[in-house]
């Protein structure tokens, strides 16, 4: 059987790690991707990645979710599931969570993870931050959620933006522990 995992985009800036997410998981023969992408995603994802973007990652996704469609299999517990990524994780996105706020699909498939024990990486998009920010990332981190701001590793020492963005999406995936290999270059020393 294949890991499904479920790959979130909300509408924070960001989405092109979103969208590397989404081709490295669908590179993986043994991930069946689930995506849902909000209405504001959809904007941001054109906005930083062209028109053109969205219509990639659908193609990626064995099954593209609508953001309305609240009996969509992610939104039941019983659609057993090997972890869930919102990448980028809006402040919005990530207070709904924080609070069981469930008014559309990428926040009610996040919760399922939650109320599951599921793994749930949320690459949480602001700066800087207020202290509402950081009680909704304690929240969420208190009731089982990951809290990864997609905040560079310099030390890499990268050339590109393509390589800040791989290795963010690398350090993502590998997070869900769906796969011995580990897919972010490791720290030698």
């Amino acid at each position: 059987m294949k890991n499904r995992v479920i790959l979130g985009i909300s509408g924070a800036s960001g989405a092109l790690i979103g969208l590397e997410i989404g081709r490295i998981l669908s590179a993986m023969e043994d991930v069946e991707l689930h995506v849902v992408v909000t209405s504001a995603a959809r904007r941001t994802i054109a906005h930083e990645a062209g028109t053109e973007a969205l219509g990639r990652l659908i193609g990626h996704a064995d099954c593209f979710h609508a953001e309305a469609d609240i009996g969509a299999s992610i939104a039941s517990g019983s659609f057993h599931t090997s972890g869930m990524i919102v990448a980028p994780c809006s402040m919005r996105s990530l207070a709904a969570i924080a609070s069981g706020l469930t008014d559309n699909l990428l926040l009610r498939a996040a919760d399922v993870q939650l109320k599951e024990r599921r793994r749930l990486v949320l690459l949480a998009r602001e700066t800087p931050l207020h202290l509402g920010h950081l009680r909704n990332m304690v929240s969420v981190t208190e009731i089982g959620a990951i809290v990864m701001p997609p905040v560079p590793a310099f030390y890499r020492k990268p050339t590109s933006i393509d390589e800040v963005v791989s290795h963010l999406a690398a350090r993502a995936v590998d997070l869900l522990q769906i796969s011995s290999a580990r897919l972010a270059v490791e720290w030698q020393g």
